[in-house]
């Protein structure tokens, strides 16, 4: 599967924005989906996961503020980002899995999109 993100972009401090992460091929509907952001000089951390079966996680960074959604009829997901931080700052990457469940090791995600930037400012 080739996923592709976009939706970043420059906002104020507690503004919002929402990510999306388009999937090519026909069975997107089976994957588990994971955002993951990496700052500058930072190891690539986990935001959220969404299961095949719809299940949510967060990470306790963004619980309360973040929303990770799926749309299979549209092969997307989504990350809905409110009272957006400076410390939120980041390239943001969607990832695909099989795993099941939630699961927000990096390193059990398949399949990358390419990121897109995140920057607020204070």
């Amino acid at each position: 599967v080739q996923l592709q993100a976009c939706g970043g972009g420059l906002v104020q401090a507690g503004g919002s924005l929402r990510l999306s992460c388009a999937a090519s091929g026909r069975t997107f509907s089976v994957y588990d989906m994971g955002w993951f952001r990496q700052a500058p000089g930072k190891e690539r951390e986990y935001v959220a996961a969404i299961t095949s079966g719809g299940s949510t996680d967060y990470a306790d960074s963004v619980k309360g503020r973040f929303t990770i959604s799926r749309d299979n009829a549209k092969n997307t997901v989504y990350l809905r980002m409110n009272s957006l931080k400076p410390e939120d700052t980041a390239v943001y990457y969607c990832a695909a899995g099989t795993a099941g469940y939630i699961d927000r090791s990096k390193d059990n995600y398949a399949y990358w999109g390419q990121g897109t930037q995140v920057t607020v400012s204070s």
